[in-house]
């Protein structure tokens, strides 16, 4: 059966959750932006949770392992200065709690303010509670490729380079301090859906010869993608799917400054979730940049974050 039309089913309840295994989740909200000129804080992840999530995941059939977790920081970091800085004490202190379940859940969900907390999220999974070290792959899942290094961007954001910076390619103080004293390899890290790119930064595209696939892969599960599935999860010990909300179709992201035409619905989205949360090795997604309160007044871009969520769960189910 076409993985779309199951999950599709699986929405209507014509697939029970309670026929699949138990899936142990974890819920870890990064509210840091990182951002310049605008409230340090975001809603977006609160946006999510306000939906419910605990109660949701029962229904798809998860658990909670522990209350949903807040970043914030601590007393002495919070005397610190400069946005990226601050940003970056928060991605450490979100890396250590990722890593306080990492060994024990089958799904650890990070809900982010954009896509700058990635890199504390690759940190926590990089390094064991116990100091050991895992090989991490990352799916980057965006309408853009945040391959921007300071010499190419056109606009200054930080939030254009998160992934050349977790590459260690610029700004490595930002990643040292956000907890990934070690940067990943090229080799592991996967683009999809990416279709907007600064011109400066295709070139770093063609002079990388980065892995993607693309959001025809998404909507077909094609081979391409079930192929760089493949070939990251025989390089790397674990798998970590990000997802910045405008790479979908901008119908489901109304309130998105930065939406792209020609994105995938959330629910071809979301079966291609579900497809690589098949892999043993895929075990943390996040979710970045949602539209949230005024931004979303009828809950659709909410709704297409929660149709991603619960993708993961059924491919953990899936396994077996």
């Amino acid at each position: 059966m076409n993985k779309s039309l199951i999950f599709c089913l699986a929405l209507l309840g014509v697939i029970s959750a309670a026929q699949a295994q138990t899936v142990r989740v974890d819920v870890i909200k990064q509210p840091y932006s990182g951002s310049r000129n605008v409230p340090e804080i975001s809603m977006n992840p609160d946006y999510i949770h306000a939906a419910g999530i605990e109660r949701l995941i029962g229904q798809w059939g998860g658990e909670l392992v522990r209350p949903v977790q807040d970043v914030r920081l601590f007393p002495e970091q919070d005397r610190q200065y400069g946005a990226w800085n601050r940003l970056a004490l928060a991605n450490s202190n979100f890396g250590a709690l990722a890593r306080e379940t990492a060994d024990e859940v089958d799904l650890l969900v990070g809900l982010g303010a954009n896509c700058n907390g990635l890199l504390g999220m690759l940190g926590g999974l990089k390094y064991a509670a116990n100091g050991s070290q895992r090989r991490v792959g990352l799916v980057f899942i965006d309408a853009h490729g945040d391959f921007n290094i300071p010499e190419t961007t056109l606009s200054g954001m930080l939030g254009g380079m998160p992934v050349a910076i977790a590459a260690g390619h610029a700004l490595h103080n930002i990643r040292t301090t956000s907890g990934l004293a070690d940067p990943l390899p090229m080799s592991h890290i996967v683009w999809g859906g990416v279709r907007d790119l600064d011109p400066l930064e295709k070139d770093r595209f063609s002079q990388y010869e980065v892995q993607q696939f693309s959001v025809a892969d998404i909507r077909s599960l094609s081979a391409n993608l079930r192929s760089k599935m493949d070939a990251l999860s025989e390089q790397v010990d674990v798998i970590y799917i990000h997802v910045d909300m405008d790479v979908l179709d901008p119908a489901e992201v109304p309130g998105h400054d930065l939406a792209v035409a020609d994105g995938p619905s959330s629910i071809d989205l979301a079966a291609a979730i579900g497809l690589m949360f098949e892999y043993p090795k895929t075990l943390a997604l996040g979710i970045a940049s949602t539209p949230a309160g005024p931004l979303d007044p009828q809950g659709v871009s909410r709704k297409a974050a929660l149709n991603l969520i619960e993708g993961a769960v059924q491919g953990i189910q899936a396994r077996q």
